[in-house]
């Protein structure tokens, strides 16, 4: 099937895409090149694209969608982009505004879908990420509910289509899902997820709730040696997954992308170079 085509839909009756195009860039990375990658992955096939107001690429996102939308290659209502309420915004009267500086950067009427980013909620002011004198981060006590009843009031102010979350344990959704009052449930959880890591209890639980498992580094966790131990191997370098790749003539990568989409997730992939997209939008090919 083409990418386009493949959706899945969410428990609210919307649809969602499959395969997601990721637009974090490490700081290392200038961010106009997201917008060209952006660009690259629309032209190839991607229709889902995942990004959030803490990567600070929002508005680079945006002018590559609208590129895309005048040249005639996609319609608005062809894109599902996803967007994320950063943690220092969770106080419930906060939440609107986060979500319509985003749509502001973007240039768009509404989001397609738009979730808590982190399930910790941190100081509101002008810092991402506000630190004490003592070099930690500054919290902040947040009852993750009321946040969830602002989520669903953008909702109902046709701002957004769906709602959902990132990096909830199941404790966590099960405090929303058993919410008094709850009108709408989280549609999808956004995780960490790949086969080093494969969240296989979690996965149960969201869809015994009908709730999407969406996975991210699904490649393996981003090589960050702050915490990762640098002598773990690479997962695309695994010999099973090597092994399997080998035998159906795929990359590892390709390999490592289907086994997700077997489980019933939605796949995020990111990656900022024209021939790796390419190769991600391949998958859509053996789906």
């Amino acid at each position: 099937g083409d990418l386009k085509d493949r959706g899945i839909t969410m428990n609210d009756g919307n649809k969602i895409p499959i395969l997601g195009f990721g637009t974090y860039s490490p700081d290392a990375v200038p961010k106009s090149k997201c917008e060209e990658a952006t660009k690259t992955a629309i032209e190839v096939g991607f229709r889902h694209i995942d990004g959030a107001y803490v990567y600070q690429t929002e508005e680079h996102v945006g002018r590559a969608v609208r590129a895309k939308i005048s040249d005639g290659t996609v319609k608005r209502e062809d894109i599902f982009y996803t967007g994320k309420l950063w943690s220092t915004f969770h106080r419930p009267e906060l939440v609107r505004k986060c979500l319509e500086e985003s749509l502001k950067k973007l240039q768009f009427d509404y989001m397609d879908l738009f979730i808590i980013h982190n399930p910790f909620s941190m100081k509101p002011g002008p810092d991402l990420f506000p630190m004490g004198e003592d070099k930690k981060p500054v919290f902040d006590n947040v009852d993750l509910r009321q946040t969830w009843e602002a989520m669903e009031a953008c909702k109902d102010a046709g701002l957004v289509r769906s709602i959902g979350v990132s990096n909830f344990t199941r404790k966590q959704l099960e405090m929303i899902l058993n919410k008094p009052g709850l009108k709408y449930k989280p549609v999808i959880n956004q995780v960490e997820c790949h086969p080093y890591r494969n969240q296989s209890k979690l996965l149960a639980f969201c869809k015994s709730n009908d709730i999407i498992l969406e996975g991210y580094c699904v490649l393996g966790s981003q090589r960050d040696p702050s915490w990762l131990n640098p002598d773990a191997p690479p997962l695309l370098e695994d010999p099973l997954l090597v092994a399997i790749a080998k035998k159906y003539n795929k990359t590892p990568a390709l390999v490592a992308i289907r086994y997700q989409l077997q489980r019933g997730l939605v796949v995020l992939v990111k990656t900022y170079t024209r021939k790796r997209i390419e190769e991600n939008a391949q998958v859509n090919q053996y789906i």
